[in-house]
Formats: C-alpha cells, sequence, structure tokens
C-alpha cells in the first residue's frame, strides 16, 4: 500500500515535469495551422496539470492523457518536416481529430 502511494506521487512528479517541457510550444509566424495545433497541446497540457494539481485526475491517468498528446506532438512535427515546416488541412484536420479525442477523454476523467 505505502509502496502504491510513493509511486504515485513518483509518476505525478514525473508527469509534471515532462508536461512542463511539452507546455513549452512557440507561435511561429504566419503558420496558423501550426499555431493552432500548438496552442491546443498547450491547453490539454494545463488541463491536464489543473486535474493533478486539484486532485480529480491520478498521476497514472495524467501519463496516460500525456502520451496521446507527446504522439499528435511527434506527429505534427513529422507532418511538418514532409511540408517545409507547414500543415496542409488534411493534416489539419487528422490532427484536430485526436486532438478532440483526447479532449474528450480528459473531460472525463476530470468529471
Amino acid at each position: 500500500m505505502k509502496f502504491k502511494s510513493v509511486s504515485l506521487i513518483a509518476a505525478g512528479t514525473l508527469c509534471t515535469i515532462l508536461g512542463s517541457g511539452m507546455a513549452t510550444a512557440q507561435d511561429v509566424p504566419n503558420h496558423p495551422r501550426v499555431n493552432e495545433v500548438n496552442q491546443r497541446l498547450d491547453n490539454q497540457q494545463a488541463r491536464i496539470n489543473q486535474g493533478l494539481a486539484n486532485g480529480t485526475m491520478s498521476a497514472k491517468q495524467a501519463a496516460h492523457d500525456e502520451a496521446h498528446d507527446a504522439n499528435i506532438a511527434k506527429r505534427e512535427s513529422a507532418d511538418e518536416a514532409r511540408q517545409g515546416g507547414h500543415l496542409t488541412k488534411a493534416q489539419q484536420r487528422r490532427l484536430n481529430k485526436s486532438l478532440n479525442r483526447n479532449s474528450r477523454h480528459i473531460y472525463k476523467q476530470k468529471h
């Protein structure tokens, strides 16, 4: 029992550390599609951190959601690399679909 609570605290600390590094997405001038996706990732990270802080979300749930966001960010970077730093409408739509799904998942965990 004691080990479980210590591991959850450690996982929560790790999530906070990893999350703070992910929340540093910067605006890219003249790239509104990239900026929109980055802003949504930042907003979701803030929601995850808020859920951890107020206790409505466990560290395990937060780690799961952060992994999903990291996967989306990785896909975004790969798409940008293929398009010379831009995102096509189709790529943006696909990323937004994934962000919407993860956003609903975060909401359900917090409520």
